[in-house]
């Protein structure tokens, strides 16, 4: 009972019947009339009697004065009975409208709870929508994808070629024989490539670090994974994680048209990072932290080298997968703080 008296959005007392109200000053005064009028027929009788002597024979004059005596009680009693009963009803006109706002304000209540308590299943299914798009997203990028369909990620090399050995890095890595070292070695996967650049998620990710020993062995990619680690390492510092950002998705034809050299309002989606605090964090230690400024344009060229060699490898659906890397979310953090796609 307790339970369900506290479920009551408002009083229910307003809907019982009024308690009867005691003697109000209109009775007073119609009883205070009464009483005199009653005193006057009365004084009449007594003073004046000698005037209707002989005339109580008369019917016709026994009735006037029957009326003459009892109409007066009955209009002062009638008027009584008027302003009780209009008093009354405007009592109960005013519960009334006490009781109509109780249930409107208790109706606004009622939908204002069941609004929250809505709410929280809403935002779950606009997330599955979301989670939904981007899946869908995917599911396009992998059908739309017309590049080297014929050869699975994890037998297609990532890079064909060394991106930035010089004459003197190819002499340093040859051997007596003539042969460069790279060639006596298996070239780095797609999807190695991938999962090193991401980097492994935990102790346990045995095919992350198998992945990262292997990009490590290769000089060009094992210079963007150092300097990834080291720019990664940095951001760490003021707290800013990949894994905490969440860009907008970007074409696969919009990596493209970056790796060709594109640059302003076609490759502007790659500025994906809106966090607005990572942005000035990352802004604010670019220009008063030299070293960091530093690692940071030698990460960015390092990207832009390896991810030439590998646009032309990839299909859209790699493209996709290298996008949702760390280090790729952090190459557009620090690209649109640089300017690197403007």
């Amino acid at each position: 009972m307790a339970d369900r008296k506290q479920e009551q959005p408002f009083n229910l007392g307003v809907f019982n019947a009024p308690a009867k109200s005691r003697i109000s000053s209109t009775e007073i005064v119609a009883l205070i009339l009464s009483l005199l009028w009653i005193g006057l027929v009365v004084l009449f009788y007594f003073v004046l009697r000698h005037d209707v002597a002989g005339a109580g024979d008369d019917p016709l004059i026994s009735l006037m004065t029957i009326i003459a005596v009892f109409l007066p009680l009955a209009v002062i009693w009638v008027a009584a009975v008027t302003a009780r009963t209009s008093r009354e009803m405007r009592s109960e006109t005013s519960r009334l409208q006490t009781s109509v706002e109780a249930m409107r304000n208790a109706y606004v209540l009622q939908q204002q709870n069941s609004g929250l308590s809505v709410r929280p299943s809403m935002e779950q299914k606009l997330d599955q929508i979301a989670e939904s798009t981007r899946q869908t997203e995917s599911a396009i990028a992998t059908f739309t994808s017309t590049r080297d369909k014929t050869r699975p990620s994890a037998e297609k090399p990532a890079v064909d070629k060394p991106a930035d050995m010089s004459g003197q890095d190819q002499a340093q890595a040859s051997l007596a024989l003539g042969t460069p070292a790279e060639e006596l070695q298996s070239p780095v996967t797609v999807t190695d490539f991938i999962k090193a650049l991401n980097f492994p998620e935990d102790e346990n990710d045995r095919d992350g670090f198998r992945a990262l020993r292997m990009a490590l062995q290769d000089r060009a990619i094992a210079k963007l994974v150092r300097a990834s680690e080291d720019i990664l390492t940095l951001l760490s510092h003021d707290g800013i994680y990949m894994d905490d950002l969440s860009p907008d998705r970007a074409k696969p034809e919009i990596w493209r048209q970056f790796a060709r050299g594109e640059r302003g309002r076609s490759v502007a989606a790659l500025a994906g990072i809106r966090d607005r605090s990572c942005l000035a964090l990352t802004a604010g230690r670019m220009k008063s932290d030299m070293i960091f400024r530093d690692a940071a344009h030698h990460f960015l060229r390092q990207f832009d080298r390896i991810f030439v060699d590998f646009e032309a490898n990839a299909t859209d659906q790699e493209l996709s997968e290298l996008a949702e890397t760390r280090t790729a979310r952090a190459f557009m953090l620090l690209g649109r703080v640089a300017g690197t796609f403007d």
